[in-house]
């Protein structure tokens, strides 16, 4: 067997050495610390470490990725959802801006970016976090219903109240149908975020 990183084994001489190294490499956080006394981050890391599951679309950018996923798990939206949403809106460009003044890579108006409390729609992390907590209110107000709740996104929830339903709009009848066909689900749960994490299996 060969040990890659240690020096070839050419006599009996080495073996006590390449064994002490291997177990060095192996216990050394336990060399310096017992179990009770090893510092929180390093065991955290030793024992659990979290993964985005691999079902979950992906958008180029890692640190984008994680900061859907953690908006998605505070706000009990699954980041499936919204990477589809997201995909529509912007295709991942967070200086996306339409010609009504719609901003970032959720496209906020001005009004619903107030709202939700984002200062910055060109801050990623605050367009994220706020486009994605109006899709849990849309979500809510109407029931867990995928298409009201994109068509109250496109066009307003005050549309999908005037026609009690999806508006007789092109552009949101052909939104609404892009991202139902690109999410695959036509009801989201509507639940606490700790039980949606479990729900939306976003949980290990």
């Amino acid at each position: 067997m060969k040990f890659p990183g240690f020096p070839h084994l050419r006599s009996a001489k080495f073996v006590p050495f390449a064994l002490a190294s291997l177990f060095c490499l192996t216990n050394f956080p336990s060399l310096f610390f017992h179990n009770e006394s090893m510092p929180v981050a390093v065991a955290a890391t030793i024992q659990h470490i979290e993964r985005i599951p691999l079902d979950i679309p992906v958008s180029g950018n890692c640190d984008l990725d994680w900061i859907i996923f953690r908006a998605g798990q505070h706000a009990g939206v699954d980041p499936r959802f919204i990477h589809a949403v997201i995909q529509q809106e912007s295709r991942y460009d967070p200086k996306a801006t339409s010609p009504v003044g719609a901003r970032g890579l959720m496209q906020l108006m001005p009004a619903t970016a107030k709202r939700f409390k984002c200062d910055d729609p060109a801050n990623q992390a605050c367009n994220v976090e706020a486009g994605t907590k109006y899709l849990a209110w849309l979500l809510k107000r109407f029931n867990g219903d995928v298409k009201l709740a994109l068509a109250g996104y496109n066009a307003g929830e005050g549309s999908v109240d005037k026609y009690q339903g999806v508006p007789p709009f092109p552009e949101t009848q052909h939104y609404v149908d892009k991202i139902v066909s690109n999410y695959g689900k036509t009801f989201h749960p509507i639940l606490p975020p700790e039980e949606a994490k479990i729900a939306l299996n976003l949980a290990d």
